[in-house]
């Protein structure tokens, strides 16, 4: 062997034994998102990519996790379970993502959780149906939307509040509405007021008119929409047709700023809706304006906000990017003694100097129980005034 080709041998084992090291150091953390970009979840889908997005960009420029970039792999639901499961199956056995974060419909988070657990992948989610943390999920499913039965419980209290004495319930059929409706019976009574009927319909109808009737004729003092979007719009419009002059209540995710634009004022003017609220008074809400560059980022900006900083920490502590190690690390840096944190950068940036942190959310402060599900949050209501969305309060 002469010179030449002792130097180029010895350059080729050098090269085979650094290239695991410095493959290591390439190759990004790759983190899945599965939210609604298409479909009835569609204009909240977006924003929380870019409100992952933004945490990912900081913690990038600040040096990544595990001395790695972060790189999001994003995929569209659809709004749709058989959708979700074929690009879960995808973000699993293709990306090999140890985290999927995003999804927003609970019959879509059904379906995609057992692909979750059964390939050893954290699931984040928004989806509140009670449903979905009493699957055997082993404990990979994380949710910082609070529980149908806590929704039902703070929605029932401040129905009653407002002197409403018979409730009416019209769901469209989806587990989070259906599994709402006996929680919503039991508050009402304990607080003075009671359900005098209630029905589920089939989405994306033109016309509800015979549900609106029927509605109508239980004479309630307040019926409960509770809808997307789409929906919501025909149902308002038939109820203002048919003459209902009672108080009508949704969710904020179905009255939608965009859904107030498109409606003339005198079909909306008192409707209440309510969303779980972001922790607006938190450094960590603070921060989430500054990314977004927004004066009011919403719950689902606040979630996602929260989810990837939970993430990125718990990788970080494991000093692993495994599915199995997120799970068993997430409540190490949420709860507990450690060094309270508003961000993930501030936290990575903590546990590599060795130090415990205890990150405290954008959406409030993320304990969760042995289920998986957060302890509590606060919910805000708003009313529509002249085809604007007016704060109520934030309770």
């Amino acid at each position: 062997m002469n010179r030449r080709e002792f130097l180029s041998a010895t350059a080729l084992v050098a090269g085979g034994l650094c290239a695991p090291g410095l493959l290591r150091a390439e190759t990004p953390v790759k983190l899945g998102v599965l939210t609604p970009l298409t479909g009835a979840g569609a204009q909240d889908g977006p924003r929380m990519v870019q409100a992952m997005q933004a945490v990912a960009d900081e913690v990038n420029k600040a040096g990544g996790v595990l001395g790695r970039q972060i790189e999001l792999i994003i995929e569209d639901d659809q709004t749709n379970p058989e959708a979700a499961v074929r690009a879960a199956q995808k973000l699993v056995g293709v990306d090999g993502v140890p985290v999927i974060m995003g999804t927003w419909a609970s019959a879509v988070t059904s379906a995609v959780a057992p692909v979750c657990w059964e390939s050893r992948t954290c699931l984040m989610t928004v989806s509140g149906a009670d449903s979905i943390t009493q699957l055997p999920h082993q404990g990979y499913i994380f949710r910082t939307q609070p529980t149908t039965t806590l929704q039902a419980t703070k929605h029932a209290e401040y129905i009653a509040s407002t002197g409403a004495k018979k409730i009416f319930y019209v769901a469209v059929q989806t587990p989070f509405a259906l599994s709402m409706k006996d929680n919503l019976e039991t508050v009402l009574a304990a607080n003075g007021a009671s359900l005098v009927g209630g029905l589920v319909y089939e989405p994306s109808k033109t016309s509800y008119r015979s549900e609106i009737d029927s509605a109508i004729a239980a004479q309630p003092d307040l019926i409960y929409l509770n809808s997307y979007s789409p929906d919501l719009t025909v149902l308002l419009k038939d109820l203002y047709r048919a003459g209902y002059e009672g108080a009508r209540f949704t969710q904020s995710y179905a009255y939608t700023a965009q859904v107030a634009e498109g409606i003339p004022a005198e079909v909306t003017d008192g409707l209440i809706a309510v969303q779980p609220s972001s922790d607006v008074d938190s450094q960590a809400y603070t921060l989430v304006q500054e990314r977004l560059g927004a004066a009011s980022p919403d719950s689902y900006e606040a979630q996602a906000t929260d989810w990837i900083s939970l993430a990125l920490l718990a990788i970080e502590k494991a000093k692993s990017a495994s599915g199995t190690d997120i799970r068993d690390t997430v409540r190490l840096i949420s709860q507990g003694e450690g060094v309270k944190v508003p961000s993930a950068v501030e936290g990575l940036k903590l546990l590599r100097e060795g130090k415990d942190v205890n990150y405290d959310g954008a959406s409030g402060a993320c304990d969760f129980n042995e289920k998986g599900d957060i302890i509590d949050c606060r919910f805000r209501y708003s009313e529509a005034k002249d085809g604007k969305i007016e704060l109520i309060k934030i309770v």
